[in-house]
């Protein structure tokens, strides 16, 4: 495993994903911070097979001092390689705003999801519609700071 470095991060392979991060990050959080109006963060993450440290854009709904993020990849039937990653990797560094800290990633049980969803379709509106169109059971990740 490489040791982190936010100045040495794999960006996405997804062009608008990979320039949102970049002017997040090179702007200190203070542009590029929402998407459609809703709020988002940077994860970062690290490979389960390479070790290396990756970024993307997720939105995020809060739980008390917790962030909330959906593995929801558009309503997919497959979960996003970032999730796959977390499974194995829960170590994380958020940037959210200004601030970036360490992070520890858990996958909600149902019970505590369900009590969540509503907020984060109230942030998120096509969340809804997302779990509408597959049959896998979207995950949704509790990210608490260390």
């Amino acid at each position: 495993m490489t040791d982190y470095d936010p100045d040495n991060v794999k960006q996405s392979p997804s062009a608008w994903v990979a320039d949102q991060a970049r002017r997040y990050e090179e702007s200190g959080g203070t542009q590029a911070t929402d998407m459609k109006g809703s709020p988002c963060l940077l994860l970062d993450y690290q490979g389960r097979r390479s070790g290396d440290w990756h970024r993307t854009v997720l939105i995020y709904g809060q739980d008390g001092d917790d962030y909330l993020i959906v593995a929801s990849q558009g309503g997919a039937d497959e979960h996003p390689q970032w999730y796959r990653n977390l499974e194995i990797n829960p170590q994380v560094w958020l940037r959210v705003g200004t601030e970036r800290f360490e992070a520890l990633a858990e996958t909600l049980p149902p019970e505590d999801k369900a009590r969540v969803w509503p907020h984060l379709v109230d942030v998120y509106g096509p969340y809804a519609d997302y779990q509408k169109k597959t049959s896998r059971d979207i995950p949704v990740v509790r990210l608490t700071r260390k």
